[in-house]
């Protein structure tokens, strides 16, 4: 099963018609105005869904140019929306295809993200991929940001693993998922997901659960600089923490 698949059913966080989703483009807007990301730049949006991040930061940072990348083509095509709903005219260009192949599919760019915590799609292998490819495709002063959340902190101590878990509830369902097994090569847990009522299974996917100081430490490898920014130093409630990483190495 796609992720399509998996993504018909949680997409609240980034669907233009829910009001949640609105409110988190607002608060995306506002933590996007930061004065140390370049002004009128190129922007990547990773991993974009439906475009509320790219779109954000495009009206943040007043952006020449707009790219989407993601495996869902017909999320791509709501970009739309989401420039109404922000008043945004900017240059935008779809591309289907997976970020870990990024070097074949975009040319240079200024901005780049992969915000929604979507890391936890991506095993370490897949993550060095995805952070040589992104530092191949920024411009010398170029910035990439990761929006995520500590799931080693969170399982281990706060909230611990769940072998069954509601993880979303729409107006006539929820969605729940259930641990099938962890592969240890990979350092990756298998879940499959079902809709309630009913127990239809709606697919099986591979997760790593990453804390932030790991995707840091791989950051530094492609990046001279480096930093987190919590949220309680952003100060938005609907943003979580956020990996910035600026300038690639040009010896890499």
């Amino acid at each position: 099963m796609s992720l399509e698949g998996l993504y018909k059913y949680a997409r609240n966080y980034m669907e233009p018609n829910n009001e949640g989703a609105r409110k988190r483009f607002k608060g995306l807007v506002e933590f996007f105005k930061n004065p140390d990301l370049p002004r009128g730049g190129r922007i990547l949006d990773l991993c974009a869904g439906t475009g509320i991040v790219g779109t954000a930061l495009a009206k943040a940072t007043g952006a020449r140019g707009l790219t989407l990348v993601d495996l869902r083509g017909e999320d791509l095509g709501r970009v739309c929306e989401w420039l109404e709903i922000g008043g945004v005219n900017v240059d935008v260009e779809t591309v289907e295809g997976d970020i870990r192949e990024l070097p074949e599919l975009v040319g240079e760019h200024d901005i780049a993200t992969l915000f929604g915590n979507t890391m936890i799609h991506f095993d370490p292998f897949d993550a060095v991929k995805i952070f040589s490819g992104v530092a191949s495709v920024l411009s010398n002063d170029g910035v990439f940001m990761i929006e995520d959340t500590d799931r080693v902190y969170r399982f281990l101590y706060l909230v611990g693993y769940k072998e069954f878990f509601v993880e979303q509830r729409g107006e006539d369902y929820s969605l729940a998922s259930v641990h099938e097994g962890y592969d240890i090569r990979r350092g990756t847990f298998r879940r499959s997901y079902y809709l309630l009522p009913g127990f239809k299974k709606v697919g099986t996917f591979d997760y790593h659960h990453w804390d932030l100081a790991t995707q840091l430490a791989i950051g530094s490898i492609f990046f001279r600089e480096y930093r987190m920014i919590t949220p309680a130093e952003h100060g938005f409630s609907r943003v979580g923490h956020v990996l910035v990483f600026k300038g690639p190495k040009e010896s890499l």
